[in-house]
């Protein structure tokens, strides 16, 4: 990670020097260089908290219930088969010390608990399957309703760039550059309502 952002500190500071030193030698450029080189110099740029969307947008908050939910009750689901699958396997374990099976009664009993607990694990797989496609869906609508956000809320071409700040991986930004208030709340003034994978 430092390695990381010491080369990315590097590369800007080259760039920079790059660009310091073209301009002292002032090559001629054609007329087409020229006009991207100046849109570029005059592209407004801006960033977004994704912290403050995950916290602020409706449809975040209304997302996280179901996901918190969803792994409350399978959480409650698996804990409940487990135990009794455990209260199952000590009161065999106590009636084979006490002699009250058969040889053939103990051996029935027992590949009947090692079937139980290979439906345990196969259920755990399948409901965590169950919530990482939960999971992954949300992400992928999360991340479509603020592209398609943004480019109606930038379809006047204002920003050439706009982006994603979290924690630590935008060095430095001015808050002169911060539109997250702006966009979190045309976020939730277009958001329509709770998601519709939503069951009461």
């Amino acid at each position: 990670m430092k390695k990381n952002i010491l080369f990315a500190v590097a590369f800007a500071v080259v760039t920079t020097f790059g660009l310091t030193s073209c301009n002292k030698s002032a090559p001629k450029m054609d007329e087409k260089t020229t006009t991207t080189q100046t849109k570029a110099a005059s592209t407004k740029i801006a960033y977004v908290e994704v912290d403050s969307i995950m916290t602020q947008y409706q449809f975040c908050k209304d997302y996280s219930k179901i996901l918190n939910l969803k792994g409350t009750n399978i959480q409650k689901t698996l804990a409940s088969r487990q135990q009794a699958l455990q209260g199952a396997a000590a009161n065999f374990q106590q009636k084979v010390q006490q002699n009250a099976y058969t040889r053939e009664q103990a051996e029935a009993i027992q590949a009947g608990l090692q079937k139980q607990s290979g439906d345990l694990q196969a259920l755990n797989q399948r409901l965590s399957n169950e919530f990482q496609a939960e999971t992954a869906k949300y992400n992928q609508a999360l991340h479509d309703s603020i592209q398609h956000y943004l480019a109606v809320f930038n379809k006047d071409g204002k920003y050439g760039m706009i982006f994603a700040k979290q924690g630590d991986n935008v060095l430095y930004a001015d808050k002169a550059y911060d539109i997250t208030t702006e966009v979190v709340a045309g976020l939730n003034k277009a958001y329509k309502g709770k998601p519709a994978t939503q069951k009461k």
